[in-house]
């Protein structure tokens, strides 16, 4: 353990790493009461629908904000002290996002029985949802505007402080609707949870700087949607692709064993999240920044090679305990009825693991902007899991589908290590070339 703690200390910034634990442990808490009543005022049936709304709006959300806003952070960090360019990143991304997130809202108002077709099948009538995401969502795109620029200015602290009030608010909103409407409280509160932060942010936007002024059309530098667009496609590829691939393997599950089946795998899927945190927050904060400063092969292969001694142990360990554990979970974290997940727990522990392996390789994908390996091994992701999850499910039920997690990122991880291979296993000359 003492191992672990000194490679934080020593690689990551730890005032980051606190604020952001912080954070993590709130979304946690809020994820864990906010499940715990869906269950058990809703069951198994209502978090199926309520897994497939989550899907969508994810989608929805990489659309509507193109992912622009993670690149104001990095050119803020750059530029704070120059208003000229300062004014040019921020015009740029406010008007791009905001064509994109007004598209989209009319696109959900004005389809929304259509969409309620696809995410819930016409047995269901939840078109009005579709219309108030589409309402909320613009809310949702300048709270992400918002907090970007915070994010830039290194405001940690008061990020931190938003983070924790919004997760309160949200949570207290969505155990109230759960509380009064059941389903129909459950599916309205994951559309305006996202958004109801604003209301925070806007205040520690307008306390600080008027922005307001420098957003001007005439400043919109398309130089700099061109460094962005890079970012925004591979964002738009994931965000899109996996969420509606989700959907479809939760719809086929329905089809095949119905209901309450698709609830026993959605309240897998959500375990799987919060313990994954932990380990996506490490990867988020040190292996992206500091892999866009590595420049050589040997770096890369030392950053890799450390995780997988130091960071690995410790979480295999941490899904052996879950394994053990698991039907204490099942009975904390969701009711009686939800016993059947017991089932589930083996092949998704063994998919997040090898899911980890692959993913903090992947992240060079990103820093060295790879686009076209990025869009091919997700894309190949996203098919190997819905074609493996038909097959598996056919033959062994819904534990089919946590089978093909298994194998899908078996087999991305293969792909991985292939991409690079020489990087990480070959010989290395004196004079290391650098990473392309």
């Amino acid at each position: 353990m003492k191992k672990i703690i000194d490679y934080i200390n020593n690689k990551v910034l730890v005032r980051v790493v606190w604020l952001h634990s912080a954070t993590v442990f709130t979304k946690i808490f809020a994820g864990f009461l906010t499940t715990k009543f869906i269950a058990i005022f809703i069951g198994a049936e209502g978090l199926a629908l309520i897994g497939n709304l989550r899907n969508f709006l994810t989608s929805v959300q990489s659309f509507a904000t193109l992912n622009l806003y993670n690149g104001i952070v990095k050119f803020i960090g750059e530029f704070k002290n120059d208003l000229t360019k300062l004014s040019k990143i921020l015009s740029t991304v406010y008007y791009i996002g905001f064509v994109s997130m007004f598209s989209i809202s009319l696109l959900c108002y004005f389809n929304s029985d259509f969409i309620n077709d696809i995410i819930f099948s016409d047995r269901f009538n939840y078109g009005y949802v579709i219309k108030i995401l589409a309402i909320a969502l613009p809310f949702y795109a300048l709270n992400m505007f918002s907090f970007s620029i915070m994010n830039g200015f290194a405001k940690y602290k008061f990020l931190m402080i938003i983070n924790i009030i919004g997760q309160i608010m949200g949570l207290c909103v969505t155990l109230i609707l759960i509380w009064q409407d059941k389903i129909d409280g459950a599916l309205v509160s994951v559309v305006i949870s996202p958004s109801l932060i604003f209301l925070i942010t806007v205040v520690g936007i307008v306390n600080r700087r008027n922005f307001i002024s420098h957003l001007k059309v005439s400043n919109i530098d398309f130089q700099l949607i061109k460094k962005l667009s890079p970012f925004s496609l591979m964002a738009i590829v994931s965000g899109f692709a996996l969420p509606f691939v989700m959907i479809a393997i939760r719809n086929y599950i329905i089809k095949v064993e119905g209901m309450e089946a698709a609830g026993y795998w959605e309240a897998m899927n959500r375990i799987s999240v919060y313990y994954l945190m932990f380990v996506n927050s490490i990867m988020t904060l040190y292996f992206l920044p500091r892999f866009q400063e590595i420049e050589n092969k040997k770096e890369f292969r030392k950053e890799v090679f450390d995780f997988y001694k130091t960071m690995i142990p410790v979480f295999a360990m941490g899904l052996l305990a879950i394994y053990l554990l698991r039907t204490f979970i099942i009975t904390l974290f969701l009711t009686d009825e939800f016993a059947h997940v017991e089932a589930l727990f083996g092949w998704q522990l063994l998919g997040d693991l090898v899911k980890v392996l692959a993913v903090v390789i992947a992240y060079q994908f990103i820093a060295k902007k790879m686009l076209v390996h990025f869009i091919i091994t997700e894309l190949f992701l996203v098919v190997m899991l819905y074609v493996s999850s038909i097959y598996f499910i056919d033959l062994f039920g819904v534990k089919g589908a946590n089978i093909a997690h298994f194998v899908s990122y078996v087999f991305y991880y293969i792909i991985i290590l292939m991409i690079f291979g020489s990087s990480l296993f070959g010989i290395l000359p004196d004079d290391d070339e650098l990473i392309h």
